[in-house]
């Protein structure tokens, strides 16, 4: 049996955040999630828990936020990054994945997507 997927999910919007969790979590993944940016460098810095297969931050989060968060991301982890943004937001490229559309069916594509295509990677 192939565990879950491990996956930091972080926002600055609660709403946003629980709904993502919920939809994630109803396809077996397994989320840890962070609203704000104390919680999320927690969660990245905290070299206690199993490793993440995935960081998704979601767009409430100021572009100033998103490269600190990156940037500790990457300081403890190989793990993909997948960015939610907003359309007169500037492009960061320093995360592996962006999505401009935040519905639910589409968020879950990406999601598949990313892990299939670094299970293909690493064959």
């Amino acid at each position: 049996m192939i565990a879950p997927r491990h996956i930091l999910l972080v926002s600055y919007d609660e709403r946003r955040l629980l709904e993502r969790r919920m939809l994630l979590e109803q396809k077996g993944y397994k989320i840890a999630s962070a609203l704000g940016f104390k919680e999320a460098i927690s969660c990245c810095s905290d070299g206690s828990g199993a490793p993440f297969d995935l960081l998704i931050l979601g767009h409430s989060i100021p572009p100033a936020d998103k490269g600190r968060l990156i940037r500790a991301f990457r300081a403890s982890s190989p793990a993909p990054i997948l960015s939610l943004w907003e359309q007169h937001e500037r492009i960061d490229c320093s995360v592996d994945y962006l999505a401009f559309s935040d519905s639910p069916d589409k968020l879950l594509g990406n999601v598949a997507a990313i892990f299939a295509r670094n299970a293909s990677a690493q064959a």
